[in-house]
Order: structure tokens, then C-alpha cells, then sequence
């Protein structure tokens, strides 16, 4: 399947439908930007990010727009935000593996991991 992500909203407890996304394949400082997305109501994006013929070895960027999305859901953030703008730098070894990098985000915190 390649590469896919699935957002989560820990502070409401489910899915962050409609959280902006951008996908960018990197090489060293720079970043080139492949695609924006909105999640949809699962939290995801509609089909796979790459499959498994398109991902190459390499190094990629996933920037989830969390302060948007907070306030778009009525939450009142102080001003700066504390997280603005999630940003996931991770590499891609083996293009015969899926790689799915979840993201569990409230407006204070956030963790992600390798995911199945």
C-alpha cells in the first residue's frame, strides 16, 4: 500500500476529519511539496498518499495544520498557539513495506509511530 496516515484528535476523542495536510519529499533542507490534502471523516486521506509502485527510498515531510484545525472545532487557543503546525520528518527504507504514520495531537501534545 506505500504510504498512508491517520489522524486522531486526542483532546475530543476520535478522528480529526477535515485537518489539513501536506505531503513533501525532502533532500536535506529542502522540501518539495507534492501534495495538500483534507482528511476525511475516518481521519485519513481518501486513498493511499503512494503505493507501492510510486513511493521511492527517501526522505519525506507529513506538516498537519493542528492549530487550524483546533479553532475551526471552537477550541480558544492562546496567541502564539502552543502547536501550530505538525511537522514529521521520516524515511522510507524499503519500498516492497508499508509505511503508515499515524498522528495522535491535541492542542499541547502530540506522538506518532511507525504504524501497520
Amino acid at each position: 500500500m506505500g504510504l498512508s496516515t491517520h489522524v486522531l484528535d486526542t483532546m475530543h476523542g476520535g478522528p480529526a476529519a477535515g485537518m489539513e495536510v501536506a505531503l513533501y519529499t525532502t533532500d536535506g533542507e529542502a522540501a518539495t511539496l507534492v501534495k495538500r490534502f483534507t482528511l476525511n471523516s475516518d481521519g485519513r486521506s481518501d486513498g493511499p498518499l503512494y503505493d507501492n509502485h510510486s513511493i521511492k527510498v527517501g526522505t519525506y515531510r507529513l506538516v498537519f495544520d493542528v492549530a487550524d484545525y483546533f479553532k475551526a472545532r471552537g477550541v480558544k487557543l492562546p496567541e502564539p498557539n502552543f502547536l501550530n503546525k505538525v511537522s514529521l520528518d521520516f524515511g522510507v527504507a524499503h519500498t516492497d513495506q508499508h509505511y503508515h504514520v499515524p498522528l495522535l495531537v491535541s492542542p499541547w501534545s502530540y506522538s506518532t509511530y511507525r504504524g501497520s
